[in-house]
């Protein structure tokens, strides 16, 4: 009806249109005729037509593919605040919304506290970055699992743990301890079933898991920010017996090994005098060696197993302090560390002694960046292997046992149990299950040997040529026996 009544009106103003005189004011035929068409263009988009039941039913089915009652809506108005903001900031609404349309989906949703005190202000500010929109997206879809996981189903301890895939094509673990606690990964289930809905579930966790990869990530574009610096150089200076200018120094690259050896850039050993705080920056500071101490230890605290190892280069902050400054200059190092179990066999004895802990400590640093296939692919060429550590003169000697590295000798022997914790290309983090000591040499050296018993040695008095010739001839005679000398 409203069809018909559009074309009356546009053949009535039509016929109108050729009634006038078409040459008014120097306007030609041509010209108005197009502007005719145009004002009928115009009128026709004003008239709007109904829509059918049939379309808007459909257009409204392709829109929406939650209800409220969704575990992605009780998300959003739950106290996870954080967590929810973290998602809208990632754009990841449509992907979790086609999750639950294939999946029934299990979300472990870290604290508020968590995502604000609890995590490190600076990785916060590379998850926010916008050219880390990736990072972000991988971290949030770490912790959601597409299948539906309640309390109910949660491995027992003497089954062990359960590997799930998540929705980042990554996987967690899940555990049971002794004390009931239900552990994913290195976090505890501290509120379970929290929010129950048809197409999921949320469960509550202490902290915020980081997958290894957003860690990587997050080291080596630090990494690269403290290359591109420009650090600042120091005022030339003057010899005083030339009066001139001292030749600069040659350039060092980026990246080259420095030229002392790493002995003598040490400083004096902890009963002596602690390591120097970090100065300005001059031609070997390449790197920020404090920031990637720090970012081994973080990694080490996420990564769990290894908090007493963490807990002592937190507390010996000279320690932390000179691996900070040597990494600064251009070095390498390579950390085996002992795992939780390995440490609290530690007996009082051995850390009561004064440097005792840092000189366990040096033991386990090798001046040298090795990694889990580097260390095997040594092993299996050469047999034993000897690497120098900085608790000079000990060696570490490794060897290769059961298809992996065996470090030490006899019972203080250790394997590399967890390959890999941290490499950024300075660092290097091996997890092994023992706590390394150095092979006593004294007491390889002290042998039951007999020592022969000392013979006191009287020299004679020299006699003179003559002297000689006399006792010759008297001895000749028979007569030698008359003069002392001669006996």
């Amino acid at each position: 009806m409203l069809k018909h009544q559009a074309r009356q009106c546009e053949s009535k103003f039509l016929f109108s249109m050729s009634a006038m005189n078409l040459h008014l004011y120097g306007v030609s035929k041509f010209v108005f005729f197009f502007f005719a068409l145009f004002i009928l263009s115009v009128s026709a988009t004003h008239v709007t037509l109904p829509q059918s039941p049939i379309s808007k039913s459909s257009s409204s089915g392709s829109s929406g593919q939650i209800n409220s009652n969704s575990v992605l809506v009780a998300l959003l108005d739950s106290h996870y605040t954080e967590l929810a903001e973290l998602v809208e900031k990632a754009l990841l609404l449509q992907t979790l919304e086609e999750a639950v349309g294939k999946y029934n989906i299990t979300i472990f949703a870290p604290r508020n506290e968590a995502l604000e005190r609890g995590l490190d202000p600076e990785f916060k500010r590379f998850l926010l970055a916008p050219g880390n929109l990736k990072s972000l997206q991988t971290l949030l879809m770490f912790h959601i699992v597409p299948r539906r996981i309640g309390s109910d189903e949660w491995p027992r301890q003497s089954s062990g743990p359960v590997r799930h895939p998540n929705l980042c094509n990554d996987h967690v673990y899940l555990r049971s301890q002794g004390s009931g606690k239900r552990i994913i990964d290195s976090a505890e289930i501290v509120r379970p079933d929290d929010v129950i809905r048809p197409d999921g579930v949320i469960h509550g966790i202490e902290r915020m898991l980081i997958p290894r990869s957003v860690q990587e990530d997050f080291n080596r574009r630090r990494n690269l920010q403290s290359i591109s610096a420009v650090l600042p150089e120091g005022a030339p200076e003057v010899d005083p017996r030339t009066h001139r200018l001292k030749k600069p120094a040659a350039p060092v690259p980026a990246g080259a090994p420095p030229v002392l050896p790493i002995y003598d850039a040490m400083a004096p050993g902890p009963s002596l005098a602690p390591a120097p705080a970090p100065g300005p920056g001059g031609p070997h500071g390449h790197f920020n060696g404090m920031r990637q101490v720090k970012d081994f230890i973080h990694t080490l605290l996420h990564y769990g197993g290894y908090n007493e190892m963490a807990d002592i280069l937190v507390n010996l902050t000279s320690l932390a302090t000179e691996m900070g400054r040597l990494v600064s200059e251009g070095y390498v190092l390579t950390v085996l560390a002992p795992n939780d179990e390995a440490m609290a066999k530690l007996t009082t004895d051995q850390l009561s002694e004064p440097g005792a802990p840092e000189q366990i400590i040096y033991y386990h640093i090798i001046p040298e960046y090795q990694t889990e296939e580097s260390m095997y692919n040594a092993v299996r060429r050469f047999g034993k292997v000897r690497y120098d550590t900085l608790r000079l003169p000990h060696k570490v000697v490794a060897q290769e046992a059961d298809g992996s590295v065996k470090f030490g000798q006899g019972d203080g022997s250790a394997y590399l149990f967890d390959p890999d914790i941290y490499t950024d290309g300075r660092i290097s983090v091996q997890g092994i299950d023992g706590v390394l000591f150095p092979a006593e040499e004294e007491e390889e050296l002290k042998t039951e040997k007999k020592t022969a018993p000392v013979v006191k040695v009287v020299t004679k008095p020299r006699r003179g040529k003559l002297l000689e010739v006399a006792c010759r001839m008297l001895g000749a005679f028979g007569q030698d026996s008359r003069l002392s000398t001669c006996q």
